[in-house]
């Protein structure tokens, strides 16, 4: 299953608005619903939301779900994201995009592999079936530009 309306649309001009590949009868859509709990402003502030640079991605042997992402997040190292969305995306086809990672969670080891952080992420369910769509933002955003 890849993303509904994800990746596969073209675009001819920079200015023109790419039209999905797949056009959504949103009466078929159903989201979780919103937490009935607020967060303060100042637990929010401590999550550092980072634009990152894929510049390699990779299925994880022995793995059906997830994808081993190297990432440019504007510093002098590269970090390795894990990600479930293999069901959703080819590895080849993520490479060279520009997402969004919360990249100050604790390192959480998945398959023998440290992921340190998590890649932002759209999910809802489309006339009965799980649907995903990887957050990827204009390629001239810069990597490690922070996300307010």
């Amino acid at each position: 299953m890849k993303s509904i309306g994800g990746s596969e649309s073209k675009k001819s001009d920079k200015n023109d608005v790419s039209e999905p590949a797949v056009k959504l009868d949103f009466s078929k859509v159903k989201v979780e619903p919103l937490f009935a709990d607020d967060v303060d402003f100042d637990t929010f502030s401590k999550s550092d939301f980072r634009v990152v640079k894929v510049e390699a991605c990779e299925a994880v042997p022995k793995s059906k779900k997830l994808l081993k992402f190297t990432l440019n997040d504007g510093t002098d190292r590269k970090r390795t994201i894990l990600s479930g969305i293999h069901e959703y995306y080819e590895p080849e086809e993520l490479v060279g995009k520009t997402c969004v990672a919360i990249t100050n969670l604790p390192p959480r080891k998945m398959m023998g592999i440290d992921s340190e952080g998590m890649l932002i992420s759209a999910v809802y369910e489309y006339d009965g079936q799980e649907g995903l769509n990887l957050l990827m933002l204009d390629d001239s955003i810069p990597a490690g530009a922070k996300l307010y």
